[in-house]
């Protein structure tokens, strides 16, 4: 959840490490610091606050070095404060650590180097690491690289940490293991992050580190990797395909909303060389490898966190109702901890944006020991989960910045409708005429979603009208029940307001309860199976003196005659209709958000990847 980033070389390490901080401030963080290596002396700045804290901190301290490491971080042990903010020395100042993660036997560790001698000045996990590396390098009369290696061989825990020394200035050594990091390769150089958005404008090529393995950079030199058992290891490295444009909010007052109007493009990048309506041809080359798996399989259970998970929910419905396949939606955070059943013939669905999320990543572990055959769906490439996974399909939704998930859920919904179709159609259980259909509806998704986003305008109006509200209610059915969840989390997450999801027919069964005249209940009512049941939701409402805004069909008349405000979409295929739903109130929860002075990109408490418990 926190970032990391540094650098070694030739250049001025500062400069590098601040911008690639400001890159990683999506990734939502509480306090910012720098180390900076300059003539055997280790300078160190940090505070709590944003990145803009810190450079008005460091403004007239000196900042001059070619090697440095950089960090924001997210709190988990200890309260923000500028106490707390990392880089965080060892007990003689030898040594500066960062890390992300959480030591989960800090406690025990922090015992025993009290009892030797060290003292602890801040509240953090991060602290007992560095202290740890420098008691071990004192033990064992060991180099830093093998003192990194040795140190964390009595760690339990996550982590992904950059140290560096006084002592061997030349050096810095990063290592991971259930947190995410790459390696950035230059001219005599290296760059180091937790993700590629800091590196990709100095460098294409990268290596990312796997579990258990630490890195020596030395400018000049090769990369040397070895686990933390001591076993040399062949640096991959991989070529980033990351554009620098799509990390900047191009004209756009901020990432989110720059995200939700790039779902037209994003949808179309997740279908395109998938599928074909005119052949009614389908490839996605997991499915492909997996399919007799896929098609025998006893149950797909799908497994997310968030955004994801109602991603996965809507999941359950296309692949139950294209593919007739038993779907079964679990919380990775639940799945992992349950003891679940697992069959050697049961598909395991896991869904995440970034590929890192901890609880995902640690479902999959669990399933892998099961006998279970994993597919993954993430955005990014080379990731945690991307790697984990026996097969699986990248979205290529392109980088999301705002932490609200929007153009995420989106791709995530159309590669499952590719999946569900590609099944359904292999396995007979779609007619032909079916089977085309559903393409090419599916193939007409990003024009409708263009089409919708014109109504911008008449949302941002309605969100004036009720920005003060304390409370709001989202009801849906069917596939769209899941879009409800979503509607919900989005608003609470950017505006701070109480909102909750649900099956519009478990209105009557207590959330009817909470409905007055302060009340605004958000409805999706286009035309579908049941849309009679839903005009019968609207009326309660309105019979308690609910407001309602409901999504319709253009040309709506029923609805559009009860409710309050109505916000209009185009006709689409019931079961591809969370596609359509779902960005009316993204965009009504922006404009919310905007207007009641929410940090829409970076809500508070909130991190882009949750790569920890």
């Amino acid at each position: 959840m926190c970032g990391i980033v540094a650098y070694i070389g030739s250049k001025e390490a500062y400069p590098i490490l601040v911008k690639g901080l400001r890159r990683l401030e999506y990734r939502g963080y509480d306090s910012a610091g720098v180390a900076l290596t300059h003539n055997h002396q280790i300078n160190l700045y940090k505070c709590k606050g944003k990145v803009s804290d810190l450079e008005l901190f460091v403004a007239d301290k000196d900042i001059r070095g070619q090697i440095g490491i950089g960090h924001t971080r997210w709190a988990t042990h200890g309260s923000p404060s500028d106490v707390n903010a990392h880089p965080h020395y060892s007990m003689s100042e030898d040594l500066v650590i960062i890390h992300n993660g959480i030591i989960e036997n800090y406690a025990t560790l922090k015992e025993g180097l009290t009892q030797r001698g060290y003292v602890f000045k801040s509240e953090t996990d991060t602290e007992v690491l560095a202290h740890l590396i420098e008691d071990v390098q004192k033990k064992e009369n060991v180099d830093l690289h093998n003192a990194v290696r040795l140190a964390l061989s009595e760690v339990i825990g996550a982590y992904a940490i950059v140290v560096m020394s006084k002592k061997e200035p030349q050096r810095l050594i990063a290592a991971k293991k259930g947190s995410p990091m790459v390696i950035g390769i230059g001219e005599n150089e290296y760059y180091i992050a937790s993700d590629a958005t800091p590196i990709v404008e100095h460098t294409r090529n990268v290596v990312y580190l796997d579990e258990e393995e630490v890195a020596l950079l030395e400018p000049g030199k090769e990369l040397r990797i070895v686990t933390i058992g001591n076993h040399e290891i062949t640096p991959y490295i991989q070529q980033l395909q990351l554009e620098l444009e799509l990390l900047e909010k191009g004209g756009y007052d901020h990432f989110m909303l720059k995200e939700i109007n790039e779902q037209p493009r994003s949808i179309r990048d997740s279908l395109r060389g998938r599928m074909d309506p005119d052949t009614g041809r389908v490839s996605m080359a997991g499915i492909i490898d997996f399919e007799k798996k896929f098609l025998s399989a006893r149950r797909i259970i799908i497994i997310g966190c968030g955004t994801s998970w109602h991603a996965g929910l809507v999941g359950e419905y296309l692949i139950e109702e294209f593919a007739r396949i038993p779907v079964e939606v679990e919380y990775a955070s639940e799945f992992r901890y349950r003891n679940p059943i697992l069959f050697e013939d049961d598909i395991v669905l896991a869904i995440s944006q970034s590929g890192e999320t901890a609880d995902t990543l640690a479902a999959i572990q669990l399933a892998k020991q099961k006998g279970a055959t994993i597919f993954g769906i993430c955005n990014v490439v080379g990731s945690s989960i991307a790697r984990a996974t026996d097969a699986g399909a990248y979205t290529h939704a392109g980088p999301e910045i705002g932490v609200a998930s929007t153009k995420a859920f989106t791709a995530q919904v159309s590669v499952l409708a590719l999946i569900a179709l590609s099944l359904g159609h292999k396995n007979g259980r779609l007619s032909e005429v079916q089977y085309r259909k559903a393409l090419f509806e599916l193939h007409r998704i990003p024009d409708l979603v263009a089409e919708v986003l014109q109504a911008e305008h008449a949302i941002q109006e309605l969100a004036a009208l009720f920005k003060d509200a304390s409370n709001f209610l989202y009801l849906g059915r069917g596939v769209n029940f899941p879009v409800a969840l979503e509607g919900a989390l989005k608003l609470k997450e950017i505006s701070y307001i109480h909102a909750e999801g649900y099956p519009a027919a478990e209105m009557k069964h207590g959330p009817i309860a909470l409905i007055d005249e302060e009340m605004p209940v958000v409805v999706i009512a286009n035309r579908n199976t049941s849309y009679d049941k839903i005009v019968s939701n609207i009326q309660e409402v309105k019979a308690r003196g609910g407001k309602v805004i409901a999504i319709v069909t253009k040309g709506d008349k029923e609805v559009t005659r009860l409710a309050d405000y109505v916000i209009q979409i185009p006709e689409v295929e019931e079961l591809l209709s969370p596609l359509i739903t779902v960005v009316p109130l993204q965009l009504l929860s922006y404009h919310i958000a905007v207007m009641r002075g929410c940090n829409v990109d970076q809500p508070r408490n909130l991190a882009k990847s949750v790569t920890v418990e």
